[in-house]
């Protein structure tokens, strides 16, 4: 198939897997430090030989049995967290470097850099110096840079990571506009959900060097089997068998929820419950809810006005959101024993 083709394995790093990504498609990368993400990057690029596989770009092998294309001839681009500019360089000479170093005229260079940042809303920025600009600015210039030399793939790695929350969502616009425009297979490694849900197409998740789960993003994040993507979301995944149509059963926890497809006793179920769902008492509650669980605060997290707890449940770990004077009110800090509640109609059951 046309697109990137990518099959490496990687036993110092512990890294083995297949994917592919086709032309227009952004495939995101998540996953726990360590997972691999990087790895795969550092293999498409060129900077890192695998022990085998092959990865290929349009039908080119870039690496395979016996052969490996150098970097500057791969084609491939590439955005980090900061892009590392030429501080002797202009803007517009920084972004021409990569055609100048390939061949073409410097004239020519200069005036496709330019066009460039006009396309990324950056060409008034052309004749300063990095030293001269924010870090959104920067990242403009490098998604330039990264584009100017017509790459057949990019890669982006965390590239809104470095830049403020505002500066993030500009940028995050301008990417996706340039993304479309050039249809591009695009390898995306980010921690942030809005990078999945405004650039992505495809969600692929990595645990111990292997994946462990793929889908587009609504699959992945609204019904996740995995820790990772459900911790992304700010979610509690809790892992067990079915104890009838209606609960499961984790360790020495019992789960009521309502199940989005039949369940059969033993069968691997997930259960979903949003933090803000769960409720803390300091007394066993009364009332209906089905759910109520003794618990422990683990770790007290402020967050401004509210306070995420930890709390450990029968060899669960859950999370909570609470307001901060809901914390002060019950007096809760680590070590301290709560009962947990919530309603069964709001947990999610399903199949794992």
């Amino acid at each position: 198939m046309t697109g990137l083709k990518v099959e490496v394995d990687l036993p110092e790093r512990g890294v083995r897997l297949e994917l592919s990504v086709a032309p227009g498609e952004t495939c995101a990368l998540i996953g726990p430090n360590g997972a691999g993400k990087s790895s795969v990057l550092e293999s498409v690029i060129g900077v890192l030989t695998p022990a085998s596989g092959q990865i290929r770009l349009d039908g080119r092998v870039l690496t395979g049995p016996g052969m490996k294309v150098p970097v500057h001839r791969r084609r491939v681009g590439w955005l980090a967290q900061r892009p590392l500019l030429f501080e002797h360089l202009t803007v517009r000479d920084n972004v021409a470097f990569g055609l100048v170093a390939n061949g073409q005229r410097r004239a020519d260079a200069r005036l496709r850099a330019l066009d460039e940042l006009e396309l990324v809303g950056a060409r008034e920025l052309a004749d300063r110096r990095p030293s001269q600009l924010s870090g959104g600015q920067a990242q403009r210039v490098g998604i330039a840079r990264a584009l100017a030399a017509e790459p057949d793939a990019l890669l982006l790695d965390e590239p809104l990571a470095a830049i403020d929350v505002q500066g993030a969502a500009e940028i995050r616009q301008v990417l996706a506009q340039r993304l479309h425009a050039l249809a591009l297979p695009v390898l995306l490694v980010t921690h942030d959900l809005i990078d999945l849900w405004r650039l992505a197409d495809r969600v692929v998740v990595l645990a111990d060097g292997r994946i462990v789960e793929q889908g587009s993003v609504a699959q992945v994040m609204r019904r996740p089997r995995n820790e990772f993507p459900a911790s992304l979301g700010g979610r509690n995944l809790i892992s067990g068998v079915a104890a009838g149509s209606e609960s499961m059963r984790a360790d020495g926890l019992v789960v009521h929820g309502i199940p989005d497809a039949p369940l059969g006793t033993g069968v691997q179920t997930l259960a979903l419950i949003e933090p803000a769902a769960i409720a803390v008492h300091r007394n066993h509650p009364e009332g209906s809810p089905r759910n109520v669980w003794s618990a422990q605060v683990s770790a007290v997290e402020p967050r401004g006005d509210a306070a995420r707890l930890v709390c450990a449940a029968s060899g669960q770990i859950l999370t909570v959101d609470l307001t901060a004077a809901a914390v002060a009110e019950l007096a809760l800090v680590p070590g301290a024993p709560v009962w947990l509640s919530v309603k069964a109609s709001q947990v999610l059951l399903y199949p794992r």
